[in-house]
């Protein structure tokens, strides 16, 4: 244990000390107890003689703060700080299962290409969260790369470390810790600016701790070695890095222009951003790479304000899956500017209010139009029969009845009768039989027509007598 922690001791009141998971120059974490919630927690805070350092006490702060903004997955949660009784601050974090990225090599060796794929994009999506919010990392390396388990036992990466006060396991090489006396990071994952000058780094110079990690991962070893810190600051300024092919046969010849552009001394020419780095990446990890570089992309899209860099660089991905294989593209272009948003929700109420009306004025409306206009019927088509008018349907049609006359007294006398202005009768006789001017009342069985004046022969009726109307039943012979 510490000398200034011990196992059993209570700090804050609420923290019983169990064991010292790490120490550094300037402070030292501990797992500890919660012990009204019985819940085991990490506790981060510095050491007495570092607060007399102004500012590892401000990045102490900072790298809180950033902690509790950065909401992934990927980034240990920050739940509380405070303050000892010696008047050290101290950070409450969730306490993690497993081992970094360093201690999972020397234990297994170099990694699966599709494996640190995979544990490298799920750094890179706290990385897009932290850049997006304007947070540089300033320290990746394997040391700061925890992996471990989800609840269905799939690994997962935590960024550990934001802000610049480090805190290394015991047994770490020199070159492997941070100074803050001196530089702020680790020499080995460095950028050449970052070596020169703190204070002017940017996003890109995690994107070259990223590309020394990949080579790392892939091949056993750094790119850039040295026996001081003279020697190595000079290799990283000056010297390309070797060929990663070279030290691995089985990496695909696409996979090397990647972590060489990432290595690029000029930060200019690297990756502007992790999300282009992610979409480079995707091809050559596991199915679900795709679907994490998206998630990249969209973080940095979403992010407001993005620097005018970003903005030009931020590209929207393509791809397809299928099985094993991926096919990933950057489509470049720029992302337009983040519109203010209105309120369309306030309008949802006078729309329903709208529809309600016109659908109460349709149902009366149309009614009242499809009995009003006339409908245009098609040629030949015999219109709908109105319900209404069968009560005032028409009887049948009767023939008439010659009412009765009174018999001329030329008859009566036995004296010839001129016809030849009597007026035909027609009474639905058929045939030849039916003669004009010999009429018989309808329903009669025989016999002559009681009434009226009749003709025996046919050939006296006077030709000048109009011919009666076309009798329906005689067409139909």
């Amino acid at each position: 244990m510490s000398d200034q922690v011990r196992e059993g001791d209570i700090l804050a009141g609420k923290f019983r000390i169990e064991r010292v998971l790490g120490k550094g120059a300037m402070g030292v974490v501990v797992a500890a107890t919660h012990i009204q919630l019985d819940e085991r927690v990490a506790l981060k805070f510095l050491l007495p003689e570092a607060l007399e350092n102004s500012d590892a006490v401000a990045r102490f702060a900072r790298e809180a703060r950033a902690a509790v903004k950065i909401k992934s997955e990927h980034v240990a949660r920050v739940s509380d700080v405070g303050t000892l009784d010696n008047g050290s601050p101290y950070m409450v974090m969730e306490y993690l299962q497993g081992r970094d990225l360093a201690e999972w090599m020397r234990e297994r060796g170099p990694l699966e290409i599709p494996e640190a794929i995979e544990f490298l994009l799920q750094a890179c999506e706290a990385l897009a969260e932290a850049h997006a919010l304007g947070i540089v990392h300033r320290d990746l390396k394997p040391a700061n790369l925890f992996v471990t388990m989800r609840a269905d036992g799939t690994p997962c990466i935590k960024v550990l470390d934001f802000g610049i006060s480090k805190f290394t396991a015991s047994g770490a090489s020199e070159l492997d810790m941070t100074k803050t006396s001196t530089v702020m990071g680790s020499p080995l994952y460095m950028s050449p600016e970052q070596l020169s000058s703190t204070r002017g780094v940017d996003a890109r110079a995690d994107i070259w701790a990223i590309g020394v990690i990949l080579f790392e991962l892939v091949s056993g070893r750094v790119p850039f070695e040295a026996e001081s810190m003279p020697a190595l600051c000079r290799k990283v300024v000056e010297d390309p890095p070797p060929s990663l092919r070279e030290l691995r046969g089985d990496v695909p010849e696409e996979l090397e222009p990647i972590v060489l552009r990432c290595l690029a001394k000029d930060r200019a020419q690297r990756f502007a951003n992790v999300a282009e780095l992610a979409s480079a990446l995707a091809p050559f990890g596991p199915p679900g790479a795709l679907r994490s570089a998206e998630r990249i992309a969209r973080v940095l899209r979403a992010a407001s304000p993005l620097s005018r860099a970003e903005e030009k660089s931020v590209p929207p991905l393509a791809g397809s899956a299928t099985g094993n294989a991926i096919t990933l593209r950057a489509e470049p272009s720029s992302i337009p500017p983040r519109r203010k948003r209105g309120r369309p929700w306030l309008l949802i109420p006078g729309l329903l209010a709208a529809a309600t009306a016109l659908f109460a004025v349709s149902r009366v409306v149309r009614p009242l139009e499809h009995s009003a206009e006339p409908q245009t019927l098609p040629p030949n088509t015999r219109p709908a029969e109105n319900p209404l008018a069968s009560s005032r349907r028409a009887l049948p049609t009767v023939a008439p009845v010659a009412a009765p006359s009174t018999t001329p007294a030329a008859v009566r006398s036995g004296e010839p009768v001129d016809d030849r202005h009597a007026k035909p009768r027609v009474a639905g006789l058929r045939g030849p039989s039916a003669a004009v001017g010999s009429p018989r009342i309808a329903g009669s069985a025989a016999g002559p027509a009681t009434a009226g004046p009749t003709t025996s022969d046919p050939t006296k009726a006077d030709p000048t007598t109009a011919r009666p109307a076309d009798d329906p039943l005689e067409d139909r012979h």
